[in-house]
Order: C-alpha cells, then sequence, then structure tokens
C-alpha cells in the first residue's frame, strides 16, 4: 500500500463508527479555519528556510485535502481520485505548450495563454474581477484586484501618480480623524493605495506587512530584555527612555 493509499484508509478508519468521536464529529465548516492555519504554518515553514518543518506542515494540509474528500466521498459527492483526476486534466489542458502542439516563449506567454484557457473553461463568469476568493486575507484581495483589473488597463504605467495617489489618501485621512466612520473609510483607501504601490514594485504586499511584524517582533522583544522590570506591567517608563532602549535594540537585532 502507498503512503496516499494508506494515509487515506486511516482518515476513512477515524470517520466511521468504529474511529475516533472527534473525527466523525467534523464537517466541511468544522474545519475551514484550520485549513487556513495549516496553509499558514506551511508558508512560515517556507520563510524559515526549514525542510523538516516544510515536509511536516505540507502533511497537516495533506490530511485536510484527504479528510475533505472522504466528506464528500461519505455524501456521494466525489472522492479523492476524481480530486486528483481534476487537477491532472486541468494542469494538461492549461499547458498545451508542454503536452500539445502549443509555443510559448516565455512566463508572460504562458499566463497569458492560461487566463484565456480559464475564460473558455468558466462562461459564467461576466467580470475580470470574477474568480477571487471573498475570504482571501484583505491584503491579498486587494493586490489581487488591482492587477485583474491591470489587465484590461486599468492602473498607472508609472510610479509617480502611484505615489501622489498615497499622498493624495493620507491627506483625506487626516482631513477626516475627527469622524471615525469616514476616518475607517480613508484609511482603507490608504492601505488600497499603499498596496497598489507594492505591486507596482513587484512586492506582495502581505509578505511586506508579515516581514513588518516580524521585525516589530524582534526588535520589541529585545527591547523588554533591556530593561529588568520590563514584564511588570505596572512599570512605566517615560517615551524618551523607551525610544532609547528601541534604537539600542534596532542596533543590536537590526
Amino acid at each position: 500500500m502507498d503512503s496516499i493509499t494508506e494515509l487515506k484508509s486511516i482518515v476513512a478508519k477515524l470517520r466511521s463508527p468504529e474511529g475516533c468521536p472527534w473525527d466523525q464529529e467534523q464537517t466541511h465548516e468544522s474545519i475551514r479555519s484550520q485549513l487556513i492555519e495549516e496553509t499558514y504554518e506551511v508558508i512560515e515553514a517556507i520563510d524559515t528556510k526549514c525542510d523538516q518543518s516544510l515536509r511536516e506542515e505540507l502533511g497537516d494540509v495533506l490530511l485536510h485535502i484527504v479528510f475533505h474528500a472522504q466528506l464528500a466521498e461519505e455524501r456521494n459527492a466525489f472522492d479523492l481520485a476524481e480530486v486528483a483526476k481534476g487537477i491532472n486534466e486541468k494542469l494538461i489542458r492549461r499547458h498545451p505548450h508542454v503536452f500539445g502542439e502549443d509555443q510559448a516563449e516565455d512566463s508572460a506567454a504562458v499566463l497569458k495563454k492560461w487566463d484565456e484557457l480559464k475564460k473558455l473553461e468558466k462562461p459564467e463568469r461576466t467580470s475580470v474581477l470574477d474568480g477571487i476568493p471573498a475570504s482571501l486575507p484583505s491584503l491579498m484581495k486587494a493586490q489581487e484586484l488591482q492587477k485583474k483589473a491591470a489587465k484590461i488597463g486599468f492602473d498607472w504605467k508609472v510610479m509617480k501618480p502611484v505615489i501622489a495617489k498615497i499622498r493624495e489618501e493620507l491627506d483625506e485621512l487626516e482631513a477626516d480623524l475627527d469622524h471615525p466612520e469616514r476616518a475607517a473609510d480613508e484609511m482603507g483607501d490608504v492601505f488600497f493605495s499603499l498596496v497598489n504601490l507594492c505591486r507596482h514594485l513587484k512586492l506582495d504586499a502581505e509578505q511586506c506587512t508579515q516581514q513588518a511584524n516580524q521585525k516589530f517582533e524582534r526588535r520589541f522583544r529585545k527591547l523588554e530584555s533591556l530593561h529588568p522590570k520590563m514584564e511588570d506591567t505596572s512599570t512605566h517608563l517615560s517615551l524618551e527612555e523607551l525610544d532609547r532602549l528601541w534604537e539600542k535594540a534596532k542596533e543590536e537585532v537590526g
């Protein structure tokens, strides 16, 4: 028995009347958030370049794929073999330059052909924005919306107006700081404009934010270690002293 077949058998056993009470209770909806969590753990393993963690986390994601396929099989919707068959056929169909007679000189040509084939496969999509998952993290979704719109020319060709737009949105935010609802709306526009700048710089907005989070956490933890009473929440240092410690932390951990 190969490893994938064994995994499928294990999951089926867990779901059986003789299996695990917890696994028997699960539904597509109940384990939805866990799939998202496991996917982010794969991303973390990629970012830390740890092959052992990556292997383990990919296994956790694979478990969820097999589990969801098992749930579908139990209600006679589809099974794991049909999942694999579907993606196999899609890969062959969308790579005619590899499995057929078409030619593709570079990755841009590949992506153009991919979009053309996808459009033929999904005639129900009437907007260029269709197909973006509603549940994507907001920065990722903003970037995808902008990329889709850019495909029909709704985009600036140079960087200068992108930066000007950020300044404009910041001015509008500043003008509405005393009006929370309007400020929230303007803050969203600022974020959206910053994502646009990331896209023009060929940067991933979500990854940039994650890196900023990691940098802040690294520096703040170092700041805490530089003061013996920092863990005592009743200790209130002056902003000047905290700033001094922050600068020292930056020097030591980057």
